[in-house]
């Protein structure tokens, strides 16, 4: 399943709305008319229906308006983990260019193994879409070797050091789960509470505090889908797996203690769920 797994492994998912400026540009639409009237105009054309009056866009015409990550760091045979997000919990909207450029220049800086779920397809092409758009430069992440075993390369198509779960368990057609669905199937939090479709509403009135909430609470499931193809693919033994599971949950006690409140509800899911199957 898995070459290797790095000491740096970082478990990432993003979030993003409809960007009424680029969708004025694409379908020329003038000036005077408002940012609203522009949505409706994106999703006419990107296909709406009565049954699906607001149709997933295309990620170009989209941006980028949170990333979070579970950081796992190998140092001397100890792990560590930590969750980051950009924008930061309580900092509140950040320029788009710069999301993206702190968060792909700090995984290129750390040589960072990247694991996500529907990233080849969705999470990486936005994230350089939108770098392209806000005139982003990370030439630490999109550097390239020479050769493929002399070192990182995000951009192989084969390449280990970019990870998409739902490429490597997800099968094809009717096989292939939402990550609530997998989530929740291995006894692991999916969506509480808001999903995608909510983002955009949560935008347009402000609340970039409850979408990056909403954004951890997607990182912390695909951490927790990850850790368990990593003790499936025989990388941890029983003893490191249940060991990391500790440590996630350590570090949800201590991210609550420092005012992340909404993490409770994932870590209560999280042990009823784990009480079920004991």
């Amino acid at each position: 399943m898995y070459k290797f797994i790095t000491d740096n492994v970082v478990v990432f998912d993003v979030e993003w709305v409809p960007d009424p400026a680029s969708g004025r540009r694409i379908y020329k639409v003038p000036d005077t008319v408002s940012d609203a009237e522009v949505l409706e105009v994106m999703w006419r054309e990107g296909g709406a229906t009565s049954e699906d009056p607001r149709p997933y866009l295309k990620t170009v015409m989209c941006r980028v308006v949170s990333i979070s990550a579970v950081v796992r760091k190998m140092v001397r045979d100890e792990v560590s983990l930590k969750l980051v997000s950009f924008p930061r919990l309580k900092a509140g909207e950040e320029a788009e260019g710069e999301i993206i450029r702190q968060f792909l220049e700090g995984v290129g800086k750390s040589r960072a193994q990247l694991v996500g779920f529907n990233s080849s397809n969705a999470d990486l092409p936005i994230l350089y879409q939108r770098a392209l758009a806000n005139r982003v430069t990370a030439p630490t992440f999109c550097h390239r070797p020479e050769k493929p075993w002399e070192g990182t390369d995000y951009f192989s198509r084969y390449s280990d050091y970019t990870i998409d779960l739902k490429d490597l368990v997800g099968g094809y057609g009717k096989a292939m789960p939402s990550l609530h669905e997998l989530a929740s199937s291995l006894g692991i939090p999916g969506k509480m509470g808001i999903d995608g479709a909510d983002v955009i509403e949560l935008w347009r009135s402000g609340d970039i505090r409850k979408i990056v909430e909403y954004n951890q609470f997607d990182a912390l499931s695909t951490y927790l889908v990850w850790l368990r193809t990593a003790w499936f693919s025989g990388m941890l033994n029983e003893v490191e797996f249940v060991h990391e599971e500790h440590l996630l949950e350590d570090l949800l006690q201590q991210e609550i203690g420092n005012g992340s409140a909404h993490l409770t509800l994932f870590l209560d899911t999280w042990k009823a769920f784990r009480r079920v199957k004991e």
